[in-house]
């Protein structure tokens, strides 16, 4: 008869149970902070620079010097507020024509699973495509928009949408929003699908109105998900300048800046490290700044 092999003590094998985690994250942290976190530590370093990549032998230790240029640059307070203005239309649009399409497709109707299927298109597209095809439908000569409008006698003359500094930032936040909005439907639809149908059959026992059933059962049943969807597109939208920079790359004039693009001209058009980063800094903080006060807001809306 085998003897059997002894078995290591029981102390020794809970280390090694506990210390197993870890050394399985390891891995994912160092990618982490390599990719993520050393480029950040560089660009705060560089922001404290004068750095001019075609003459980088007089880089300088300028201090606090790109920062305070950057607070006394005109450029930098119309890329802040056009950041707020593009954020605070982007998202709420996003979020209501993704509840409205979720509410949409979760009843029962013929051909429901290939409209699921088409509402994701929007979502699946890269960013460049979407950019290049808007750019067609804005077109002033051959676009379809203000070809379709002047059919529609709602305007006398062709719009130049991108060309125009008064309406080129909401033509840009029109063409996100239709890029983003399948995001929050497809995610608020799975949240409406976890909701059990009896809530809503005992509600309309009791008389509760469609309205009523929406407020008191839908809303709360997925709010969980509008929170976490809205503070990853919230990110997502702020740190967006791909559709931007192929729309308008900025323009007319600085009327489609924002702090992303305002940093990305910088650094890449200008080759002003230095300032670039300073601004993408600058950036950095104030995002972390309002994604806190969004966790801290929709943490105490969740507890109530």
């Amino acid at each position: 008869m085998a003897l059997e092999a002894p078995r290591p003590p029981r102390r020794r094998r809970l280390r090694r149970s506990a210390f197993l985690p870890y050394a399985l994250l390891t891995p994912a942290v160092i990618v982490t902070l390599i990719i993520v976190f050393a480029p950040m530590v560089e660009a705060l370093v560089t922001s404290f620079y004068d750095y001019v990549l075609f003459r980088p032998n007089a880089a300088k230790f300028v201090g606090f010097a790109n920062f305070v240029k950057l607070f006394n640059d005109p450029v930098f307070w119309t890329s802040l507020w056009q950041t707020a203005l593009w954020i605070g239309l982007t998202l709420p649009l996003q979020m209501s024509l993704g509840l409205i399409a979720a509410l949409l497709l979760n009843k029962e109707f013929a051909w429901r699973g290939i409209a699921r299927a088409l509402v994701i298109i929007p979502w699946a597209l890269p960013s460049v495509v979407i950019a290049l095809m808007w750019r067609w439908i804005y077109d002033p000569n051959i676009g379809i928009l203000n070809d379709l409008l002047l059919r529609l006698d709602i305007i006398r003359a062709a719009v130049p949408w991108l060309a125009s500094p008064d309406v080129a930032l909401y033509a840009v936040i029109a063409t996100l929003t239709w890029q983003g909005f399948p995001f929050f439907a497809v995610m608020i639809l799975a949240g409406l699908q976890g909701i059990p149908k009896s809530q809503y059959e005992a509600a309309a026992i009791d008389g509760a109105s469609a309205w009523r059933q929406f407020r008191h059962i839908t809303l709360p049943g997925i709010a969980p998900i509008l929170a976490t969807a809205g503070l990853l597109r919230t990110i997502w939208v702020a740190n967006s300048i791909d559709v931007i920079f192929v729309m308008t790359g900025g323009g007319p004039g600085y009327s489609t800046y924002t702090l992303p693009l305002f940093a990305f001209v910088k650094a890449r058009q200008n080759l002003d490290f230095g300032y670039g980063s300073a601004i993408a800094v600058t950036f950095t903080v104030i995002l972390g700044a309002v994604v806190a006060v969004y966790i801290a807001r929709t943490m105490r809306e969740v507890e109530r």
